[in-house]
This record gives structure tokens, C-alpha cells and sequence, in this order.
């Protein structure tokens, strides 16, 4: 009844939220050209994302900058104001800074076309509904900064099939994933609280839980297809405790886990040579699960565009037995007029050059480049990172960017912009 009554209200708020506008104190362009909205927070002295519907909904990709100077004066941004990004229909790809620590109600309510979530590692709180129905969105990485997952936060994210839940989450709140994609869930320690309805997904097939004192939960917390035919795995000693919990105890199938723990499959190792992608795990007998999603051109109403592809790559490792790895992640596009040759459908035949970005840790790697080709880093307020030539068509530049930030990259008289993961 109680998830009857929340259906009602969040289809009456689709159409007030979808109708009405945000106001704000000030807007600013960020390092792409893109206006963001703002409003003051902390009297005065930080900002929060907002917008105004009246004049344009934000579309292809915002970043999100961590700071902002407006009339002399240079604050954080340390949050997403309620509905800041709500039914923004041609949004696709999103980073959040390292600045902000909680991302309010509704934030990103109805983004149907979001597919690429970059989430900073500062952020403490996501709130009620914050992506409720994001359906297109598939490889969610919640940071270990995160305590609180609220109600319905990740509600409808129907193509949600990797997720990673942060080791500091303490609490879950109701339909917080209900109806995701899940396959394999991960539980850590930390969590206290979990709501009912919270992982009602129909495709679960592994449940790993580290919760050492499992606590109470709802019959209705995992869908009947997940308490039946899903595997639970506990720590060793604790079987008997969730055999006899309520709630745990309707899973069929419940089996330890060694010492408290598991092995983990190998991050993945992407590669690109010659048009083609390889993926690469040093577990033996791992199975890579790959996604790939490109920003494309829709339709602009200006005189000029500027054509070109860019391919959002995700992959994972699974194995019986093992822990799913990380995810890794890389962005393939399209640079110089030679000398390879790439064609788009429908349109007369361009000549491209394709590299492929990664980053880890701060290093970004940048492979498909001619040797010898000096490719340089910047950070988005211009401060050069790093650079290096390219050798054996790659080249790996060691910055001090952190996950979330954007990097600039220049390759010749080409620039590309990143996500640092």
C-alpha cells in the first residue's frame, strides 16, 4: 500500500517539478561554454547548483566545476540544489565535483537520456528520488565518501546493471534501487539501516553481504525471484544469524564466505589498436562485460557545428566463485582530419584519427596517438598537469588531478576533455 501511495505522488510531481522554475542569484559559464545556474548557500559563502526552466534545460554533457569566480569573488560549489537538473530530457553525461557533499531531492528526476554519472568522492547525502528514473542509465560507482542512499534515489534506473555501493554507506532507504537491473549486488559492512522495497530488482542473482550482526529487514526488501533462486553469501560464523533474522532468513540459498572474505576479479585492462577495442583480465577464466555509449549529434540551431563522435566505454570482470571487479572505464573519439579513415552513416565520408583515453589514479594514459606527438594536460582553470610524447602510439601522463576532475587534453591542435577517474 505504501509503495502504491508513493506511485500517486511522484506521478503528481513529475508534472509540478516538469513545470516550473528554479530561481537562482547568478549564472556562469563553465570551461566548456556551458551556463550553469547558481544560487548562494552558507550566507553567502558557497554555492548550489540550480536552474531556470524558463530559459533552457541543461543538455549533452555539464561539468560541473568545483569552484566559480563571479565579480571578484571565488566560492565552492558544495551542492545540487533540489530539481537542479529535473526532466532534462537531452541530458547525457554528468560530473559531480569533489566539492559537493550532498546532492538534494529530485536532482536529476526523469533524466531519461543520462547514461554517464560521474559522482565526486566528497558527496555524503543523496536524497529522496535524486535519479528516480534515470532509465538509461547502466554503471552507477557510489564513492566511499557516501553514508546516506535515500527513498527511491535510484528508483526506475531500469538499464542499471553495475553497481558499486561505497564501503561507508550506512543507510538504504526504501525503493532506494527498486526495479534496477542488478545482477549481482555487493552489501558492505557499514550498513545499518536497509527500507523495504530497497533491491526489489527481478534479475539478482548474487546477494553478498558483510554484514557481521545482520539486522531486521522487510519481507518485500528483495523481490520473491531474488529470496528463491538468488545465492546469499555471508561471512563464515554468521550463516545460523541470517537463517534466523528476519527478513534474511527467506533466502533458499545461503552460503559462507571464507574468513569474511573473497577474491576479486581483476580490474580490466582496455585496449585500442588498429579500429579495434581488446579487454583484457588478469583473473583466468574472467568474462568481460563491456558497455559502450557515444555522444552523438542530434540537432543544433546555429550556422556551424563542429562534427565528431565520442564513445564512452565501461567494462567489468566476472567469474564464479569471485567478487565482480571494479569497473574501468575510457573514452574512444575521433581527432585530426588523417591520415585513418572513419565513416558516419548517412553523412559524406570523414577522415578521423580514433585515440582512446583512460585515467587511473590521476594517470592518464593516451594510446592511438603517432609517435612522437607531444600531448599535453590541463586542468580546467588552464594550469598545465603534465605532458609527454607519444611512444609505440602511447603515451602516459602523471598528473595530480583527482577522480571527478576535468582534464583538458591536447593532442596537436586538438583538444579533448575528460572525466579523471
Amino acid at each position: 500500500m505504501k509503495q502504491f501511495r508513493l506511485s500517486i505522488l511522484i506521478t503528481i510531481l513529475i508534472s509540478i517539478t516538469c513545470n516550473k522554475a528554479n530561481a537562482y542569484d547568478f549564472k556562469a559559464e563553465n570551461a566548456d561554454g556551458v551556463i550553469i545556474y547558481y544560487s548562494y548557500i552558507n550566507d553567502g559563502k558557497e554555492l548550489e547548483v540550480t536552474k531556470d526552466r524558463m530559459y533552457g534545460q541543461y543538455s549533452g554533457t555539464v561539468n560541473i566545476p568545483e569552484t566559480v569566480t563571479y565579480m571578484g569573488h571565488t566560492r565552492q560549489v558544495t551542492s545540487i540544489g533540489k530539481e537542479a537538473f529535473s526532466c532534462c530530457y537531452e541530458l547525457q553525461t554528468v560530473s559531480i565535483p569533489n566539492t559537493v557533499k550532498i546532492i538534494k531531492e529530485m536532482a536529476f528526476f526523469d533524466n531519461q537520456n543520462l547514461t554517464t554519472l560521474t559522482i565526486g568522492n566528497s558527496v555524503e547525502t543523496i536524497e529522496n528520488s535524486a535519479f528516480y528514473r534515470c532509465w538509461n542509465l547502466e554503471t552507477l560507482v557510489i564513492p566511499n565518501s557516501v553514508l546516506y542512499v535515500k527513498e527511491s534515489a535510484f528508483r526506475s534506473c531500469n538499464k542499471l546493471t553495475t553497481l558499486s555501493i561505497g564501503n561507508n554507506v550506512k543507510e538504504v532507504g526504501s525503493l532506494a534501487f527498486e526495479s534496477c537491473d542488478l545482477r549481482s549486488l555487493i552489501i558492505p559492512s557499514s550498513i545499518t539501516s536497509i527500507g523495504d522495497y530497497a533491491f526489489k530488482c527481478s534479475n539478482l542473482s548474487s546477494v553478498i553481504s558483510f554484514i557481521q550482526e545482520p539486522f531486521e529487514i522487510d519481507d518485500n526488501t528483495f523481490s520473491a525471484n531474488t529470496f528463491y533462486n538468488a545465492t546469499l553469501r555471508v561471512p563464515d560464523g554468521t550463516i545460523e544469524k541470517y537463517k534466523n533474522t528476519t527478513g534474511w532468513k527467506k533466502f533458499v540459498f545461503i552460503d559462507g564466505i571464507s574468513n569474511g572474505e573473497t577474491e576479486q576479479c581483476a580490474k580490466p585492462v582496455i585496449g585500442y589498436n588498429q579500429g579495434k577495442l581488446t579487454f583484457r583480465c588478469d583473473t583466468e577464466g574472467a568474462i568481460c562485460h563491456s558497455t559502450i555509449t557515444d555522444n552523438d549529434i542530434k540537432s543544433y540551431l546555429v550556422n556551424e557545428i563542429q562534427l565528431g563522435v565520442t564513445y564512452n566505454i565501461s567494462v567489468y570482470a566476472t567469474k564464479e566463485g569471485f567478487l565482480d571487479s571494479e569497473v574501468a572505464t575510457a573514452t574512444l573519439c575521433w581527432i585530426d582530419q588523417l591520415p585513418a579513415t572513419e565513416g558516419f552513416s548517412g553523412v559524406s565520408e570523414v577522415r578521423a584519427n580514433a585515440v582512446m583515453i583512460q585515467s587511473i589514479n590521476g594517470t592518464l594514459t593516451v594510446s592511438g596517438v603517432t609517435d612522437g606527438k607531444e600531448i599535453s594536460v590541463y586542468s580546467v582553470s588552464g594550469q598545465i598537469e603534465g605532458s609527454a610524447k607519444s611512444r609505440d602510439n602511447q603515451a602516459n601522463i602523471i598528473t595530480h588531478l583527482r577522480k571527478g576532475d576535468v582534464a583538458i587534453i591536447k593532442i596537436g591542435d586538438k583538444s579533448i576533455k575528460t572525466v579523471v577517474q
